[in-house]
């Protein structure tokens, strides 16, 4: 048996161009960098797809590289046995048929999906690492329970997207402990969906200035007319925006900033670190 270790995927649609192909293809495939052909340092032993349909991909991958595709989480993670098989888990809930709130937020099953891998651990009296894709949840009580659940169990918790680590043009990263007074990002379309992106984007960026990981020291979103009359308040630098705006190739004429933006929204995240907003 090979010493590699070996993880699980838990997904809920593996599509063409979906978060799982992007995400759990390279784990199979590996995949091209600057730097060369990166080829998979874990080996992908089980997958859980919550929703195929037609478009469904996973199943031919799987049937390619030799994995096997279980009914259930608790199958995925025990390979069928008795007790926790594998040494680390991605859990990637984006996509497929989920029901959405009032406020446009599709409701992924991230917490539930979280809360049968933690019941594995838990009762196999051994914890591993859990890769959640994006965001831990669209509420804040489940993304609460999904972090004290995994500190409970004194198990690796990680989270996130690959923008904070992908390629940037023109390229850009501040030296450590550098001063940044203030910085914005523009993001574009639903805010669930790609508001976690432009905040991450920002995060990374930031949390290099001296000081950075101090923490935030509060959350503010505006939406509507809120946005503008609030830069007339002086609470976000429009300047600023101002000058990033034409970065994007995509941006409208200079002088439609305003009209551009037909759902505006911001959020006001003032840091710990002195003056940093």
């Amino acid at each position: 048996m090979s010493d590699r270790p070996r993880i699980a995927a838990i997904v809920t649609e593996y599509f063409d161009g979906s978060h799982a192909d992007v995400i759990v293809t390279k784990y199979l495939k590996g995949f091209p960098t600057d730097d060369g052909f990166q080829v998979p340092r874990v080996d992908l032993v089980s997958m859980y797809i919550d929703q195929p349909t037609e478009r469904d991909i996973g199943h031919a991958m799987a049937r390619e590289y030799d994995v096997p595709v279980f009914p259930s989480i608790l199958t995925a993670l025990t390979l069928g046995g008795e007790e926790l098989a594998v040494d680390g888990v991605l859990l990637i809930g984006e996509h497929g048929e989920y029901a959405w709130n009032e406020k446009e937020q599709q409701l992924f099953p991230r917490k539930y999906f979280l809360e049968q891998i933690c019941g594995v651990m838990a009762t196999s009296g051994r914890s591993v690492p859990v890769f959640n894709d994006k965001h831990l949840s669209y509420n804040w009580h489940d993304a609460k329970w999904m972090y004290d659940r995994m500190s409970g169990l004194e198990a690796p918790l990680m989270a996130g997207s690959s923008l904070p680590v992908c390629w940037r043009k023109p390229w850009l990263e501040h030296d450590p402990d550098g001063t940044i007074e203030e910085a914005v990002a523009i993001g574009f379309s639903g805010l669930e969906i790609y508001g976690f992106h432009t905040l991450e984007v920002l995060q990374c960026m930031v949390e290099r200035r001296a000081g950075g990981e101090t923490g935030v020291a509060a959350v503010t979103c505006l939406e509507g007319d809120d946005v503008w009359k609030a830069a007339e308040q002086g609470a976000w630098s429009r300047d600023l925006a101002e000058a990033a705006w034409p970065q994007s190739k995509t941006s409208p004429r200079a002088g439609s900033r305003t009209t551009a933006a037909n759902r505006p929204c911001i959020d006001r995240i003032p840091r710990r670190t002195r003056g940093a907003r």
